[in-house]
């Protein structure tokens, strides 16, 4: 079958069986195009993404991918479709680094079926890509936080997915390391492949989105361009602090962008 990533909500409601935390939601990821969700802890975002990779059923509308409803999906065709970098990940058992990528090509191998020559091949140049290739023999549970974030972002990359869905992928990164990862993002966007990720800092949205999505106590409060979408305003509504908005100069090889600054409020010395 040929999927294309195509991702589509209509009027989702989504929740546990005693708790709804999130209500109507309703948007469209195209092939090759960032989305972007923001929002503060508890808003439901994991949880949302965990609606959509059906893990957790829907308490109310519809999910499709490429335009079959979610439901109709095996998790097989699913997993040749559709790559997850969850928020966090300890592990349990002393796999390496490079037994835990190639693990990303059991969704296109059959049953009791060994990695083939092209499979090791693929994993071996994500692990490159993402900067990892000297962690290939380490064991993954003896490496830091990062290094298991990137070591996992690699793993899906190795699944060849046409959606990506990534909670907090850089959260547990260094500065150089988060940067890799967007400019990842950005490039797998490229190739046709529909990303949606979560953050909780909207420049990294200015850095590689097409669109944001904005979730206050469990409702869509506005969905579009970053340009648009991220204001004072809206930050200030989501996240309850005064944030200034301002425009960079240009930047090295042209260009421009927004940043976001908090606004710190010192209190005057009494001294």
């Amino acid at each position: 079958m040929n999927a294309h990533g195509r991702l589509r909500l209509e009027h989702l409601t989504y929740g546990f069986p005693q708790q709804v935390l999130g209500r109507d939601l309703t948007f469209e990821l195209t092939p090759g195009e960032v989305l972007c969700v923001l929002g503060p802890n508890g808003c439901g975002k994991t949880t949302l993404f965990r609606t959509v990779l059906g893990l957790l059923a829907p308490q109310g509308g519809k999910i499709y991918l490429d335009d079959r409803p979610l439901n109709q999906w095996s998790r097989a065709e699913f997993a040749r479709v559709v790559g997850y970098v969850p928020q966090a990940h300890t592990g349990y058992f002393a796999f390496t680094v490079r037994e835990v990528v190639l693990m990303g090509r059991t969704a296109h191998l059959g049953l009791f079926a060994t990695p083939s020559h092209r499979d090791i091949e693929i994993a071996e140049h994500i692990l490159h890509t993402l900067g990892i290739a000297h962690l290939a023999e380490q064991v993954y549970t003896r490496i830091s936080g990062g290094e298991r974030q990137l070591t996992l972002i690699s793993r899906a990359l190795a699944q060849q997915p046409r959606l990506l869905v990534l909670d907090e992928p850089t959260a547990s990164l260094d500065f150089g390391n988060q940067s890799l990862v967007l400019n990842q993002i950005t490039a797998l966007a490229r190739q046709g492949i529909s990303i949606l990720f979560s953050t909780h800092d909207p420049d990294q949205a200015f850095m590689c989105a097409d669109r944001v999505l904005m979730l206050r106590s469990g409702h869509v409060l506005c969905l579009g361009p970053p340009d648009d979408v991220i204001t004072s305003d809206n930050l200030r509504c989501i996240y309850g602090i005064d944030v200034v908005v301002v425009n960079l100069p240009e930047l090295p090889g042209g260009g421009t962008r927004k940043t976001c600054i908090p606004v710190v409020y010192i209190p005057p010395s009494h001294d």
